[in-house]
């Protein structure tokens, strides 16, 4: 590769910030500014700028890995890929082709995570694929799906959150989870408008907001409905926009009626003083946007908290207006693209839906296959981990680490060592990975080229800056060697760009359509927001105009037929799991600024590690006390699941009765041993955020 400075993006959260990267001399990748790119201005965080040590053969795979005799031993391409298909081919012999599983990952590129949903349903015939997407903002997606007929993170450039009159921010840590986008709400403010946050932590986040609601976890869905139920109570609907754009109101309101505002502060903890302020500031301004995150969304009724904040937004005319509306804030690179291409169990290239048939038709032809040969939808992420070593028996596994990230991970772990076989494709041997059979190491972003989708729904082009270390291939290499062996000769390129191709065409008349995108426009434009459905211009004939992408949804009408939004009724309900005199306090979980996700690759930066060494347990004073705990003292945290211990960190940011672990690492301070794997009944999404724990000191 030529050593000229290469415009990139980041591989870490769904910004994507841009980043130049030029190769140095001694073999190392050196980041610089990327001004041009809109989203983070040329601002990286910690994260970004180190992302390049994870390049380096020091903390990296560098070679096959075979089980031999109980452990990983160094091994050749040929073995290695060889071992797989055998023991694939095995499974689906002895036990038919939904005992073979494929979990995939939001960080892998859209050409990826296309060919794997295709290698999955072509090559194995099995319905038995999901992501780790599924832990990300699903709830959010199913409810956007009932709203609005369509998902896409943000409907809106982040570039349009200075330009609101107010922004409610419900469960979003984004000053550490993705800081350059804190820019925008400090551009919000400084433009007279005001930022609510939503959290039952005093986050670095909820420092900068003019007002702080800290509601008891798991209680969002309450929140909502009493604000509701105040906008209509003091006359603040939008009578005009609900009757025109909307159906549905009356029984949402009828719902939201139920929940009073003296009844919602028994639920939640938020004073009325501060429930009657939040609806005059979201109320008084011409615009205003509601933006959730994972705090709501991770809840067994994620999906009716996000239809409630939705609700919100439609009753007072805030959405499909500009600078209005209601938006998710996607936190994996390519959690967006990565469930709208055909790793989500139920879904086809497109944001198709796998059990409509023309869907099917469309996508089989594009594949050259039979449509009824496709298999049907297939279990969730949560439950088709449940179900390894019994219906499922061999697993394919590219980037995640369920080890560590899987609610009830310790029970997940039990579940992987009980497989027949384990395969994992990932650039470090992440403790997933260290339970596997066979471990394949691939390029990472910097050694390889392919496009991301962020969080508002822009198309990116990540570009290849360095060669990568010789005995490391790509993950498209890797299914289409495993298709060869596996009898699939064709329809398996290793050519990123070929493979853009085909996702277009297959993409194309669906609701995530990428038809008119190209790597040359991406290159040219900085990225392009889909939906983008006419092709580009034939400069042959002439005769077609390049659509220049969607960067605004819903202004002129909303994707259900009618063009109508839809109001949701909900209502309130208890978490899974309240606590008792058992397991007296709760537990919600989150991420630090210096690490990200599972921890697999930022704990391998020693930068990384010395700003965030490990896990800890946020806790109130008074809480505190009454454990007889000080600051640094190792704490248990007990669930009805497991035991985690790490240091006290004593701070009044908390509530009371609340406890805060933070989900990045293994061993005794695993977090997500403690979670609860209980599922939102519409999009399966675990309840990560709120559980019963009881604590316990330890001896020193």
């Amino acid at each position: 590769m030529p050593n000229s400075v290469t415009p990139t993006h980041c591989p870490y959260c769904a910004l994507q910030c841009g980043m130049n990267l030029t190769p140095a001399p001694d073999g190392t990748v050196e980041v610089s500014e990327r001004a041009d790119f809109p989203v983070n201005r040329g601002a990286l965080c910690g994260k970004g700028r180190t992302a390049p040590a994870v390049l380096s053969s020091r903390v990296r795979l560098t070679s096959p890995l075979v089980r031999s005799g109980g452990t990983l031993v160094p091994a050749t391409w040929d073995e290695a890929l060889d071992r797989i298909a055998m023991e694939l081919s095995r499974t689906r012999t002895e036990h038919g082709p939904d005992a073979c599983g494929v979990f995939g990952g939001g960080g892998l590129t859209n050409e990826k995570a296309y060919t794997l949903g295709k290698f999955a349903r072509v090559v194995l015939g099995t319905s038995q694929i999901d992501y780790n997407g599924r832990f990300c903002m699903s709830s959010a997606a199913a409810g956007g799906m009932k709203a609005f007929g369509l998902d896409r993170g943000l409907p809106f450039p982040l570039e349009d959150i200075p330009k609101s009159g107010c922004v409610i921010l419900v469960g979003s840590n984004l000053a550490e989870t993705m800081p350059p986008s804190l820019r925008f709400f400090t551009e919000l403010r400084e433009n007279g408008g005001t930022l609510i946050v939503v959290d039952p932590r005093r986050t670095k986040t909820a420092e900068q907001a003019d007002l702080h609601l800290m509601p008891r976890p798991g209680t969002d869905l309450a929140l909502a409905l009493g604000l509701l139920h105040l906008v209509v109570a003091e006359g603040r609907t939008d009578e005009e926009y609900i009757t025109e754009r909307t159906v549905g109101w009356e029984d949402a309101r009828a719902a939201a009626m139920a929940h009073w505002p003296e009844y919602v502060e028994r639920i939640t903890g938020v004073p009325v003083p501060q429930l009657r302020e939040t609806v005059r500031m979201f109320c008084e301004p011409e615009s205003a946007m509601v933006l959730t995150a994972r705090g709501p969304e991770q809840q067994s009724k994620g999906t009716d908290t996000v239809s409630a904040w939705i609700n919100l937004c439609l009753a007072t005319g805030r959405a499909g207006r500009p600078y209005s509306g209601y938006g998710c804030l996607t936190g994996q690179g390519n959690g967006q693209g990565g469930r709208e291409h055909g790793q989500k169990a139920d879904q086809l290239p497109g944001y198709r839906k796998l059990d409509d048939p023309a869907a099917r038709a469309h996508v089989a032809e594009v594949w050259g296959v039979d449509p009824d040969s496709l298999p049907g939808p297939g279990r969730s992420a949560y439950e088709l981990l449940d179900a390894l070593g019994t219906d499922i028996r061999s697993l394919l596994l590219m980037g995640s680490n369920p080890v560590v990230s899987a609610p009830h991970a310790s029970h997940i772990e039990e579940r992987i060592k009980s497989l027949d076989f384990l395969a994992v494709c990932d650039v470090v041997l992440s403790e997933t990975a260290a339970l596997a059979d066979v471990v394949l190491p691939v390029t990472q972003w910097a050694e390889e080229t392919g496009t991301t989708t962020n969080l508002e729904g822009r198309v990116l082009l990540r570009r290849q800056a360095i060669t990568p270390p010789d005995g490391i291939r790509s993950d498209l290499e890797v299914m289409h060697e495993l298709a060869d062996r596996l009898g699939v000769e064709k329809g398996f390129p290793t050519d990123p760009e070929e493979v853009f191709e085909e996702l277009r065409r297959a993409s194309a008349g669906g609701p995530a359509d990428y038809s008119g995108i190209t790597y040359r426009r991406l290159a040219e434009e900085n990225g392009v927001f889909w939906p983008c459905p006419t092709p580009e211009k034939d400069v042959t004939s002439g005769d077609q105009d390049v659509h220049p992408g969607t960067a605004r949804l819903f202004l002129d009408r909303f994707a259900h037929p009618d063009g109508r939004a839809r109001f949701v009724p909900v209502s309130h309900r208890a978490i899974a799991e309240e606590p008792d005199e058992e397991y007296p306090v709760l537990l919600t979980t989150g991420r630090v600024v210096a690490q990200y996700q599972s921890g697999a690759q930022t704990r391998r930066v020693d930068e990384l590690n010395a700003a965030a060494p490990g896990p800890f347990v946020e806790l109130h004073p008074r809480l505190a006390e009454r454990l007889g705990a000080a600051e640094g003292d190792p704490v248990a945290v007990v669930s009805r699941r497991g035991r985690a211990v790490a240091p006290a960190r004593i701070t009044l940011g908390i509530r009371p009765d609340t406890v805060f672990m933070p989900f990045h690492w293994y061993g005794e301070g695993r977090a997500n041993t403690l979670t609860n794997p209980a599922l939102d009944p519409t999009s399966r999404m675990p309840e990560f955020k709120a559980c019963a724990v009881r604590l316990e000191t330890v001896e020193r």
